[in-house]
């Protein structure tokens, strides 16, 4: 049913361009693209009505045959970038579509927009993710899926309990392929493509390109196309930016008065997974609607954070870096970093979680005296200074029931007065420039 509906739209392509570019409520960016016109109904259904930069240079390229390392930051439209070609050249011939992606939150998430894409012309997808019964997954492949969304964790398990091959992929994703590589899944990659045939097409797609996916793509692919729309470190445009120098003591505060300050849906981060269940606690015991993210959580329980906050019942959610590339919310107003990120590259893709699809969004930073350091690595990757704004007025200090102790003594170590650096500070000047 797939291979012939999608099979049949792609021949009326050609001569139905015109009647496309006629309907302006219609897809017609994607017609130039070639894409098929069942498809560009999908699209249409789903508001995608332009395509992005890197959808307009990646899907020509892809629906060619061609391999592609795809180089855009987070919350450009990579999934249809991908999934459109994918979906498309599978109707054109027998076989399935593998795409891996390094957590459980991203796989779902693009699995579900593959099967809105593929909804009218039948397409089966199933999702391999750990913290999901394997039977059950084991039984969905017995189905023959067309297209097959995975982590590399789940994805080896299943190949070594022999409950499926790859010998029919005839097309791979690596999607946050340098995510992937950071979290110690090259092992688990090697072993995929060890086994899959030679002859395939392979689409890797990244916001970074460290040494590690110049291997992969020199081992694995065939003269692939680089595809690029923005150089690593961009920062996501319409995101207005700004830090707040502050003892580490005095940060519940100073969220506190933030989170009354700015109404709309909050995203903040932490570095520990106990962190962020007793910041949960904290800001529920503030007033605010709050739901957590980290690997503690189950499967059950990460969607139920993450459609809650979609859907607006939650409006604070609190995640490790688990989430920064796991999340795809269009009204994330603001991006809060109670914790800096361990890593500069983290930086860039938390705060991408905010002014998506073109809407404006803002990013706050607490920063603690000693971290000037981070604060400079930062910098020197996205080429531009981070503004220190003043510290406001903070309310006064509150004690807030958790969980674990260790919150009560900690506000007793913390008594001593703080004067925090201010904008005139040289160390924060916020107006150096890097070359």
């Amino acid at each position: 049913m797939l291979i012939y509906s999608v099979r049949f739209a792609i021949m009326k392509n050609q001569r139905n361009k015109t009647e496309y570019h006629d309907r302006p409520q219609a897809a017609s960016g994607f017609v130039d693209l070639g894409v098929a016109p069942t498809l560009i109904e999908a699209l249409t259904q789903l508001e995608c009505l332009k395509p992005t930069p890197i959808q307009r240079q990646a899907i020509p390229v892809a629906l060619s045959g061609k391999d592609i390392v795809g180089i855009a930051q987070t919350g450009t439209g990579k999934t249809f970038a991908f999934g459109i070609p994918m979906i498309q050249r599978l109707a054109q011939a027998k076989g399935q579509g593998l795409v891996m992606l390094p957590t459980r939150e991203l796989a779902t998430q693009v699995a579900e927009v593959l099967g809105q894409i593929g909804k009218a012309i039948n397409l089966k997808v199933v999702v391999l993710i750990g913290g999901v019964d394997s039977r059950a997954q084991a039984r969905a492949l017995r189905s023959m899926p067309h297209i097959i969304v995975a982590t590399p964790g789940r994805l080896n398990d299943h190949l070594e309990q022999k409950n499926l091959t790859l010998d029919q992929v005839r097309i791979i994703v690596l999607d946050e392929a340098d995510r992937m590589l950071d979290m110690g899944f090259a092992p688990q990659i090697k072993r995929v493509f060890n086994v899959m045939p030679k002859e395939r097409q392979t689409l890797l797609f990244c916001a970074t390109m460290p040494e590690g996916i110049m291997k992969l793509a020199t081992t694995y692919m065939k003269l692939p196309i680089r595809v690029e729309v923005a150089p690593p470190g961009t920062i996501v445009e319409k995101v207005t930016q700004e830090i707040f120098i502050i003892e580490k003591g005095s940060k519940d505060r100073l969220m506190e008065k933030l989170l009354e300050q700015y109404p709309r849906t909050t995203l903040i981060f932490m570095r520990t997974k106990h962190g962020v269940k007793r910041l949960t606690q904290k800001v529920r015991a503030m007033g605010h609607s709050a739901a957590e993210i980290h690997s503690n959580r189950s499967v059950s329980q990460r969607r139920e954070a993450l459609a809650g906050f979609k859907s607006g019942k939650y409006r604070v959610l609190i995640a490790t870096d688990i989430a920064a590339r796991g999340i795809d919310v269009a009204d994330i107003g603001l991006v809060m970093n109670y914790d800096m990120p361990n890593d500069p590259d983290d930086y860039v893709h938390r705060i991408g979680r905010t002014a998506r699809a073109g809407a404006g969004g803002h990013a706050i930073s607490f920063v603690t005296p000693d971290q000037q350091g981070e604060v400079r690595r930062i910098e020197r990757l996205i080429k531009a200074s981070l503004p220190v704004s003043r510290l406001p007025q903070l309310p006064p200090q509150r004690q807030f029931k958790t969980d674990n102790y260790r919150d009560r003594n900690r506000s007793a170590s913390n008594k001593r007065t703080f004067h925090p650096v201010q904008k005139s500070s040289p160390k924060f000047s916020g107006r150096r420039r890097h070359r």
